[in-house]
């Protein structure tokens, strides 16, 4: 080993300079390609804010959540100390309360096609008064579509129920 590095050609750089020379003999970028390269990293901060927020917020949702339910948990036994204590027995009470399934709303495709066609019907008219060369505003009909669509829904669907 120590032999070939003797033999090599002192004239010609090692491999791992060869690579690296070209980049630096490179005339200095424009001032525009520099900005480029910039704007790939200008929303990093902002949004790891937001992925912040957002993790603080289900943090939030999960300690709430539990803390409710170590409330009932307390109350409970309060209860059932006090009970034995005058004697009195008491049922079994489920931990947690049961999630009885309700029917679903029948108005609940009405409801919702009035937001979506509400939201809708608002996109158009703003994406029609953004000043642009290009007609935008078409982009917002599906929403619109939907609304309306879902109000159809509802209208046949609550005949139909007569």
């Amino acid at each position: 080993m120590i032999s070939s590095l003797v033999t090599a050609d002192p004239v010609s750089p090692p491999p791992v300079l060869a690579t690296v020379a070209p980049a630096a003999t490179e005339a200095p970028r424009a001032l525009s390609e520099d900005r480029e390269t910039d704007m790939e990293h200008i929303y990093t901060l902002p949004d790891a804010l937001i992925v912040t927020a957002l993790c603080a917020v289900w943090g939030a949702y999960l300690y709430f959540k539990h803390r409710e339910r170590h409330h009932r948990l307390d109350l409970i036994h309060q209860e059932r100390l006090t009970a034995m204590e005058k004697g009195i027995p008491l049922p079994e009470l489920p931990l947690d309360p049961t999630n009885a399934r309700t029917p679903p709303d029948p108005r609940a495709p009405l409801l919702h096609g009035i937001a979506w066609t509400a939201l809708g019907f608002g996109g158009v008219v703003a994406l029609y008064l953004i000043p642009n060369s290009l007609p935008i505003w078409p982009l917002a009909l599906p929403l619109l579509f939907l609304g309306v669509g879902l109000m159809i829904y509802y209208a046949l669907g609550s005949t139909r129920s007569r």
